[in-house]
């Protein structure tokens, strides 16, 4: 952005002139040099055939055997520079944080007419908490370092022993776009501005916005894999920290996907508060209450007692629940809310094709759920199989993904289901239309059922059952004005 930064993309090799600085280096890459932040870049640390240094010397000899002394002495080293950069910057991000602590938090916990108990833990997070678990994580790494021969020390243990720990970082890392938000509201009155440069002066931290110190959590928990990558890549399999180190990287990325799911989901309930109060005459508690993610969606034939009626129904399967919906006669985009299921209470049993014991009616392309405390049952058809066959994937998949949230303790706090749902009232306020049957945004991430090639409205026609023709509304819209 400035003149003296250096611009790059993800792959380029920089060449570092200064490094004096810890935060920002100088460095050069192609035809440019600049400033750029140290941070968003790794050491190679001689990744590029490290048996070269040693095979200079013997020209004309052939090339050296990689379980020989002298390559197996070469990766030693490199072990040695990993370990010693992933102990470095666990040392310095420990002194980020203190500073962030005891600089920032400490300072505005003091100053009660500026801070609300509930401002602080908006910009901050928990990032306290974090702190105190990557204390304890540093103290394991030291403990395990090797000082006479680095590269016999293990590692990968300790992180096997913390991953549990890390998963805090899914809460600083989901409440971070609010913290940047109140920092912008604060940051337009002066005497924010002035706290927080007298926070950071006092501090003695480098020339940089809070927003900016408050990123490298955030960067932080995406670096481990990287560096656990590169430690396994030197580390010989008959290493005593081959298998913990292989270990460690597979549960790291497993974090790492954790939190990202969790922020996709937690992006996501405002978009489903939207789609709440999009649906005309909603009854019940919110949405958002007991469910966070649309499973799948689609129209079904619901067939019902006494007289076996046939109705046309949109479903909506959610985590948690099931809810079916009627289309506007008219008016094919409004759908009016008419009942929910609770999954937790349903056993799904796929039905043959054929005439039904219970309701005496032919069926195709049915499924039944069986509620285990009523006693109460619902059929469901589809037009073809495949959609069958889909709904039946779906409410497995939606099984499974109560099953993973129960796991992961993965929830949404009454302050988010609030925030969105005030979010959705005041969307709807400013007389924005109405949303579709099957909003777009609801469905992009998992519909394997929708035709991605198709635009949305296609989508809906071709899901509608057929009908005939008729003149009836043409002929009496001639006759007089109608009004719904």
């Amino acid at each position: 952005m400035d003149d003296q930064e250096l611009g790059f993309k993800a792959g380029d090799v920089i060449e570092v002139m200064d490094a004096t600085n810890r935060e920002w280096w100088w460095g050069r890459v192609a035809d440019g040099e600049g400033w750029f932040p140290a941070s968003f870049v790794r050491l190679r640390v001689n990744q590029d055939e490290p048996a070269d240094d040693y095979e200079a010397p013997r020209a004309g000899a052939r090339e050296a055997d990689d379980s020989g002394p002298e390559a197996q002495s070469c990766k030693d080293q490199m072990r040695t520079n990993v370990i010693n950069e992933i102990l470095s910057t666990e040392r310095d991000y420990i002194k980020h944080l203190r500073d962030i602590c005891e600089g920032y938090v400490r300072q505005c916990r003091k100053r009660e007419d500026m801070f609300s108990e509930e401002q602080l833990r908006t910009i901050f997070g928990n990032i306290e908490d974090i702190y105190r678990c990557q204390k304890a994580f540093v103290k394991a790494l030291e403990q395990k370092f090797n000082t006479e021969r680095p590269h016999l020390s293990e590692l990968g243990a300790c992180f096997l022993e913390h991953q549990a720990d890390f998963q805090i970082y899914s809460e600083y890392c989901n409440n971070h776009p609010n913290a940047c938000v109140e920092l912008s509201r604060l940051t337009k009155l002066s005497k924010y501005v002035y706290f927080f440069e007298a926070c950071r002066l006092l501090q003695r931290m480098i020339d940089i916005s809070l927003d900016g110190f408050l990123l490298t959590p955030v960067q932080k928990i995406c670096k481990y894999p990287l560096q656990l990558a590169e430690l396994l890549k030197y580390t010989h399999p008959q290493h005593r920290d081959f298998k913990n180190v292989e270990a460690a990287l597979h549960a790291m990325k497993n974090v790492a996907q954790l939190i990202n799911e969790r922020k996709r989901r937690l992006e996501n309930i405002d978009k489903i508060a939207q789609w709440q109060s999009s649906i005309e005459d909603w009854e019940g508690e919110d949405l958002l209450v007991r469910s966070s993610e649309l499973i799948h969606s689609g129209e079904l034939t619901r067939v019902t007692q006494p007289q076996a009626r046939s109705q046309q129904r949109m479903f909506f399967l959610f985590d948690r629940q099931l809810i079916y919906c009627k289309k506007d006669l008219l008016r094919r985009d409004v759908l009016y809310y008419k009942g929910r299921l609770d999954m937790d209470d349903l056993e799904v049993v796929d039905v043959e094709d054929g005439k039904d014991r219970d309701l005496h009616v032919s069926v195709k392309n049915a499924f039944r759920l069986y509620c285990g405390t009523t006693g109460d049952s619902h059929l469901l058809c589809a037009r073809k199989p495949e959609q069958k066959q889909r709904w039946l994937k779906a409410f497995a998949r939606e099984r499974e993904q109560v099953r993973l949230d129960q796991e992961t303790g993965f929830s949404i706090t009454e302050l988010q289901r609030k925030q969105a749902m005030l979010n959705a009232s005041k969307q709807q306020a400013t007389g924005k239309p109405k949303a579709v049957g099957r909003p777009g945004y609801l469905t992009r991430h998992k519909h394997p059922s929708l035709p991605a090639s198709r635009p949305q409205q296609q989508v809906l026609v071709l899901a509608e059952p057929r009908r005939k023709p008729s003149n009836f509304w043409h002929s009496i819209s001639r006759l007089a004005p109608f009004r719904k």
